[in-house]
């Protein structure tokens, strides 16, 4: 009789438990370092899908622009232990970048979702644009086809994202100015401030203060539709229809993990995205959080492979 109610105890005990939940820690490794975006909002959704999916533990694996960590997913058993971030530049950008790549940005990896859009933002020295009387995308666009190579835009270094941003705009706008790569976003976003540079595309985390101080004049953000962290400044798409340019990250598995893992997980952190806690943590990182299928964040990431390839080539950027 004991050993009867013993049984029917572990079998109530095992029915009770989360849904998803597995013995073995599940590691999510992080291609940038402790503390920026990426690794806070990786930080808060391991701890809100803990009840179903179990203790997910973030390994942080920085360097090679991000390709290291990525790499580790990639060649990590499929068997539901190893997810990671997927990021524009790991999944997007580097493949075109570097000479030499580690892994395929597409068939090594299995999509989970999306998490995060962050808008950039098209800002001028305030003060350059009080003189030079530019209010709009359309004003500078004008006064750029006036005076050929008087414009500069500073960013990141050759192959960031604000590099990429600003030769897309030049592009699609039939305008030349003239690009200066710092070493980093923090020493261009100083170049713009000291008026070294006329207009940068920077992250719009990273432009706010600047912005709300007015040392920074928002032109327009880079999302097709306004941002909700800045509403009332244009998208460069209402003046160059199309003109689409963001950072985002998602989820990734490693290829051949088994598809229920792969939609399990999905559900877990779909869920934990949607969370009014969430949703207030990255409103404070001016990221909107972002949720899909795994089939339509993997076709939103080939889509976005074959974006950065017109791209980077047309920006001559290369890292070998």
């Amino acid at each position: 009789m004991k050993r009867r109610h013993l049984l029917l105890s572990t079998l109530a005990a095992s029915v009770a438990a989360p849904v998803f939940a597995q013995a073995k820690p599940i590691r999510l490794i992080v291609p940038y370092a402790p503390g920026g975006p990426i690794d806070v909002t990786a930080r808060l959704l391991a701890e809100r899908v803990k009840d179903t999916l179990g203790p997910v533990i973030i390994d942080n694996k920085p360097g090679g622009g991000g390709n290291i960590g990525a790499d580790l997913v990639a060649k990590a058993a499929p068997d539901g232990t190893t997810i990671g971030i997927s990021a524009v530049a790991t999944h997007a950008i580097n493949p075109w970048l570097f000479s030499k790549m580690p892994y395929d940005a597409v068939k090594d990896f299995a999509a989970i979702t999306q998490m995060v859009r962050v808008p950039n933002v098209l800002v001028m020295n305030a003060e350059t644009a009080a003189r030079l009387k530019i209010n709009t995308v359309a004003d500078l666009i004008r006064y750029a086809k006036a005076n050929p190579a008087k414009l500069n835009y500073g960013s990141g270094g050759n192959g960031s994202a604000g590099h990429l941003a600003g030769e897309m705009f030049k592009r699609d706008a039939g305008i030349f100015v003239v690009h200066i790569p710092y070493n980093g976003g923090n020493p261009a976003q100083l170049a713009l401030l000291s008026g070294q540079v006329d207009f940068n595309f920077d992250n719009l985390a990273t432009a706010a203060p600047n912005i709300k101080s007015g040392k920074l004049k928002p032109l327009a953000v880079t999302t097709l539709a306004r941002s909700p962290n800045l509403p009332e400044v244009p998208p460069v798409a209402d003046t160059l229809k199309g003109f689409a340019i963001d950072t985002w990250w998602g989820l990734v598995a490693p290829a051949g993990t088994p598809r229920d893992v792969i939609q399990k997980m999905n559900h877990a952190f779909v869920t934990a995205l949607q969370s009014p806690e969430a949703k207030t943590r990255f409103a404070t990182l001016m990221a909107e959080p972002v949720t899909n299928t795994p089939d339509e964040f993997a076709a939103f990431m080939k889509a976005e492979l074959a974006k950065y390839e017109k791209v980077v080539k047309a920006s001559g950027a290369k890292v070998d």
